[in-house]
């Protein structure tokens, strides 16, 4: 099982296909490991924007950058795991 102090974090924006994608991923993954997971809109927070507007979805493991635009599964898991 993971580290329960662990923290994966989702930026996107509403209306985004790849976002929804995404979260559907991260939290299947994150659900059945017991990670911690958060989800952030890019459209509300303007250094999240000047940082990832072109990458959304970005997917961040303890505040350091994974993916972005597609979050592949068996990828994430191995990172958490």
């Amino acid at each position: 099982m993971a580290d329960m102090s662990g923290l994966v974090t989702l930026i996107g924006k509403p209306g985004c296909h790849l976002c929804e994608d995404a979260e559907k991923v991260v939290a299947k993954v994150c659900d059945e490991l017991g990670v911690r997971w958060e989800q952030k809109d890019i459209t509300q927070d303007e250094e999240l924007h000047r940082a990832y507007w072109e990458q959304i979805p970005v997917v961040l493991i303890d505040g350091r950058q994974h993916t972005f635009w597609r979050v592949d599964e068996s990828r994430l898991r191995a990172a958490l795991a």
